[in-house]
């Protein structure tokens, strides 16, 4: 059962009971889930902002996805960003735990892959050379996420919200503009060999045709074969792009097997248009990702 509470105009409390067929919302979320986010809406009204917590073990990439693709919900509702709080104390032991295959990924991992904003809690449990190793670690499988160290989840709430990690609003132009900034040409890597943060940078405008059938086959036809001669697995992709015929910067965003681009800022007269994407995944091979990426340049 998942159960909604309310407050009233007058103080009343009202009190909503949804029963969820295996009484797990991150699986019924498609269905049920999004029903109840729709039924809410219209009962209660418009909401200032929606927060949904998953459990400690939850893979977010799920209910982040149906914000993308559930028809009813894009007038109203749309997916912010993900916010990931680290346990400094334990992370560390968490992202050393074996999998049980090796089609399995360590959830803390996925967890911190798909984050856009790191909340690093406890940082007063742990030394100064601990902090770092984590921060080292956490960065090597994220590297784009805005990353908060804390006390006791102290935070201010302008940090976690209205991020605008997925739309073109302007905190997304500026993260973009950053993301160009900071480009690094290096992999990274961590516990886990298999995953690994990867920068792509090239010059000149994108074939727009071109590129989608790219991202249509490196996100869901699995052709591009990486190390290991294993298929790239994205768990998040996020970039600015130069598209030919489009005068304007395009974001890039995937959460695994889905994706979606954002016009956002006109390209100034005089910059030089340029695409900057980074994949975070398992099996990335760079220079099979750099010549992908330059085999969609215009000709």
């Amino acid at each position: 059962m998942e159960k909604s509470m309310s407050i009233g105009e007058e103080g009343e409390l009202y009190e909503e009971w949804l029963e969820l067929r295996n009484g797990c919302l991150c699986c019924s979320v498609k269905d049920n889930g999004v029903k109840a986010i729709e039924n809410l809406m219209l009962k209660r009204g418009r909401f200032d902002y929606i927060l949904l917590e998953t459990t400690g073990l939850a893979d977010p990439g799920p209910i982040a996805s149906i914000f993308w693709i559930d028809d009813e919900l894009c007038s109203d509702v749309f997916l912010d960003g993900i916010v990931t709080v680290v346990d400094a104390k334990y992370c560390l032991q968490h992202l050393a735990e074996q999998r049980q295959s090796e089609t399995d990924i360590n959830e803390c991992i996925r967890q911190i892959s798909l984050a856009d904003v790191l909340i690093l809690n406890k940082i007063d449990l742990v030394s100064d050379e601990e902090l770092l190793k984590l921060q080292s670690e956490i960065r090597a499988i994220n590297s784009f996420a805005k990353l908060i160290k804390t006390e006791r989840s102290r935070v201010d709430l302008s940090t976690v919200l209205d991020l605008e990690a997925y739309t073109g609003g302007e905190t997304s132009i500026e993260r973009a503009k950053t993301i160009q900034q900071k480009a690094n040409s290096d992999e990274t890597s961590h516990i886990d060999k298999s995953v690994s943060t990867v920068t792509v940078q090239v010059a000149g405008q994108l074939d727009p045709d071109r590129f989608d059938e790219f991202l249509q086959n490196l996100l869901w036809e699995k052709q591009l074969i990486g190390k290991g001669d294993k298929p790239m697995e994205i768990f998040r992709l996020k970039g600015v792009t130069s598209l030919a015929s489009c005068g304007k910067r395009v974001l890039v965003q995937a959460v695994h097997e889905l994706y979606d681009r954002q016009e956002t800022t006109a390209w100034e007269q005089d910059s030089i248009r340029q695409s900057t994407l980074i994949f975070i995944g398992r099996h990335l091979d760079k220079s099979i990702l750099d010549e992908a990426v330059r085999g969609c340049l215009k000709s």
